[in-house]
């Protein structure tokens, strides 16, 4: 396994920059970018790898080995030994194809030797959590997927995803990775404390939540935002919501606010939500998001030793939610370095900050919808 980066930061030199990349053969290059650099990108990517499976998405911040950026396109090239990689994607028909469009992708993969896949999904008019069910229903539930739904710097107006047939605002697309030499771990981690009172599912619709208590949900929800409540939905990124389940207890899953409905008086989450479920507000610090960090990457390395020991080379994908960048501020460097410590210098890392992140729990096979977590793809060859 061979990976080489790149990190663009003009437009203007990018074809050069791509034609050195290159120089050594690819069958795999991912992209994460900002909009306009990603979709300027197509034809150069398309001209320096015409031969290479080209994957990738919008965001709301860029993850490489640098360190997070803004504006700019991450390039990551990589050269299999011997796995073998396979493309597949759909057009999104709206939220309401999500389930169905899943099915789409997982049917295009063959099942023989399959062991693992890598799903990139436009992030605002979609449903994650009835995606993946869509793709583990065609899959198979032994079958792993990673992934994450694209950003656009917390507008939530409209992302972009890159397929090998070029840059689309309404796709799908995954790539199933087949070989006995390929060693893939994964880990999650959140780091967000719960506050307040569980307050009870009383009327839900797949991922739109229209009351609590009794209560419209948005009015609910305003109350606890204070000020904040004005800059809804982006403020939302910041007080997210824990799923429990009928008996209070904690599920794991965590669900951001997508956009709001003044006059239904609604939340439309990144997720399903439980109808005979709770919800409780969480909130979160710069520590606690950074060790939560360190601990997916704990999980994913320790998982990666368990399976057998890979190659030094290894490229480790990172997809963190957009509301964790937006608390960090500043800070946000710190949770990046915190996965690099962990993996070491013989670790590529590239990633992205996204709308939502698709990944197995820790030392778990069934996929699930994460939001406001550090989700990591930990990829080597034997």
């Amino acid at each position: 396994m061979h990976v080489e980066q790149v990190v663009l930061r003009d437009t203007a030199s990018a074809a050069s920059a791509l034609q050195a990349l290159a120089q050594r053969p690819a069958d795999w290059v991912l992209v994460f970018g900002a909009i306009a650099p990603l979709r300027a990108l197509d034809g150069p990517l398309k001209e320096a790898f015409p031969n290479a499976l080209r994957t990738g998405c919008s965001t709301a911040g860029e993850i490489s080995n640098d360190g997070v950026s803004d504006g700019s396109c991450v390039v990551t090239a990589i050269r299999w030994e011997g796995t073998r990689a396979v493309e597949a994607s759909t057009v999104l028909q709206g939220m309401d194809d999500s389930h169905a469009a899943g099915v789409r992708l997982g049917a295009q993969l063959p099942r023989e030797g399959l062991r693992a896949v890598w799903v990139l999904g436009q992030g605002v008019a979609v449903n994650g959590s009835a995606l993946i069910q869509g793709m583990a229903e065609s899959l198979g539930p032994e079958v792993p997927i990673t992934g994450g739904l694209a950003g656009d710097a917390a507008a939530f107006s409209e992302t972009w995803v890159l397929s090998s047939e070029g840059v689309h605002n309404d796709r799908l697309v995954c790539v199933g990775l087949y070989g006995e030499s390929l060693r893939f771990s994964h880990g999650s981690f959140g780091g967000w404390s719960p506050f307040g009172p569980a307050r009870r599912v009383t009327r839900s619709e797949n991922n739109v939540l229209f009351e609590l208590d009794g209560e419209p949900a948005l009015e609910v929800y305003k109350r606890y935002l204070g000020e904040h409540a004005k800059d809804l939905p982006a403020s939302g990124l910041l007080f997210p919501f824990a799923m429990l389940g009928s008996d209070h207890n904690d599920i794991g899953l965590i669900r951001t606010i997508l956009g709001v409905d003044e006059a239904a008086g609604s939340l439309t989450l990144a997720g399903e939500i439980d109808p005979d479920g709770y919800l409780k507000l969480m909130h979160a610090n710069t520590n606690a998001l950074v060790s939560g960090a360190e601990a997916a990457a704990q999980a994913a390395l320790e998982m990666h030793r368990q399976g057998g020991a890979g190659s030094q080379t290894g490229l480790a994908l990172l997809v963190s939610c957009v509301g964790r960048k937006l608390v960090m501020g500043g800070r946000v460097d710190e949770e990046v370095e915190a996965v690099a410590d962990v993996f070491g210098q013989g670790a590529v890392i590239t990633g992205f900050y996204s709308n939502g992140e698709i990944s197995p729990f820790t030392g778990n096979l069934a996929c699930k919808l994460h939001n406001q977590t550090m989700t990591i793809t930990y990829l080597t060859e034997a």
